[in-house]
């Protein structure tokens, strides 16, 4: 299984009064992660984008175990749960540079569409993507 690691340091405007991280901030987060994992497959998401190709969010799950706060050095580790002809499911485990303990866990689920957001398989409309893609559950 592959899997990729992001570093995000935490900026000031990304916690609140009690000095730690938004909880809205997770999901920004996620989405960098996502996009800086589907480049270490070997194609970016802005390529996928240009054959016209889109991955819309239809779930977003989210569960904080910790906090993180100004200037933390945080660790995205990004893989693939599960991925089908039309959906691909990514996950997310966020942690502190250095330590073990995750602060939050995530998963987004996404559905591969045309440019008009009609939904389609990947496998049979761009089958070098999912074969990309798919390697990394393997």
């Amino acid at each position: 299984m592959f899997t990729s690691e992001t570093e995000i340091i935490v900026r000031y405007a990304e916690t609140d009064q009690m000095g730690i991280v938004h909880h809205s901030n997770y999901p920004i987060w996620f989405e960098a992660a996502r996009t800086d994992f589907i480049k270490k497959m070997g194609m970016s998401y802005s390529q996928i984008e240009k054959r016209g190709f889109l991955l819309p969010l239809i779930e977003l799950n989210c569960k904080y175990k910790g906090s993180a706060k100004y200037e933390d050095r945080i660790i995205v580790k990004t893989g693939i749960k599960a991925i089908t002809y039309s959906r691909i499911t990514f996950f997310y485990e966020v942690f502190r540079f250095g330590e073990d303990a995750i602060i939050t866990l995530g998963e987004t689920m996404h559905v591969w569409t045309d440019k008009e957001l009609k939904p389609l398989n990947i496998k049979k409309h761009a089958p070098d993507i999912y074969e990309l893609i798919s390697k990394a559950v393997q």
